[in-house]
């Protein structure tokens, strides 16, 4: 912080004495490159954890859970009805996720996340969570606009499946090709996710793990 010179005043007997110093406003270079405060802070990691929550149990419930649980019905048109009417459902919750992880760390990369502010090897961990958010993003996008056309390929979704991950023999060849697209995308997505998430541990263990005086050094 700047501080303007000190005044002189004139007082009885011709001395002079120092009037108070008065701090001069930060300037808006200094203002753009203090970091965010902790509150904030704060709010934009518990938004990205959960983001990266609700897509990884998402698809691991979609893969584990529902995809099998579909074989109880008999009638495989209903099969496909429910397994997109069910993504169709959560696509939402997977929009919001897929908008928080993305922003989450963007805006920490912004600031306290800045490579200067970092260790070499939490640099290092900070751009390979760059290059994994952009493919959780452009996997999940994907996998997203390839179900809309799968369950777009038969009326009100009811694609026939043999189970939630296989198309029945009776689909058309167009619904079993976009079904394969789908699954491959979302393997890539989970992969991603995965990937993610042992990043983030990563990260977290390096900053616990570096002395708190030389956290505060390089952080300033």
């Amino acid at each position: 912080m700047r501080f303007c010179r000190p005044r002189l005043r004139t007082v009885r007997g011709g001395k002079f004495r120092d009037m108070p110093s008065i701090a001069a406003p930060p300037t808006a270079s200094a203002r753009a490159s203090s970091p965010p405060s902790a509150r904030l802070s704060q709010v934009g990691r518990a938004a990205h954890d959960l983001g990266l929550a609700g897509l990884l149990g998402g698809n691991l419930f979609g893969r584990l859970a529902l995809h099998p649980s579909v074989t109880e019905i008999s009638d495989q048109q209903e099969r496909g009805k429910v397994v997109n009417a069910a993504w169709r459902r959560y696509g939402t919750v997977n929009s919001l996720s897929l908008l928080a992880v993305a922003s989450g760390w963007a805006g920490a990369r912004a600031a306290e996340a800045r490579d200067r502010r970092l260790s070499p090897e939490e640099r290092r961990l900070a751009r390979a969570k760059d290059v994994l958010v952009g493919l959780v993003a452009v996997t999940g996008v994907a996998t997203a606009v390839e179900g809309v056309r799968f369950a777009r390929s038969a009326p009100n979704g009811a694609v026939p499946l043999r189970d939630g991950d296989h198309a029945a023999v009776n689909a058309t060849p167009e619904s079993a090709r976009r079904k394969r697209r789908v699954n491959a995308l979302g393997t890539a997505s989970l992969v991603a996710e995965v990937a993610l998430v042992g990043v983030n541990s990563a990260l977290a263990q390096q900053n616990f793990r570096r002395p708190p005086a030389r956290r505060f050094l390089i952080r300033r």
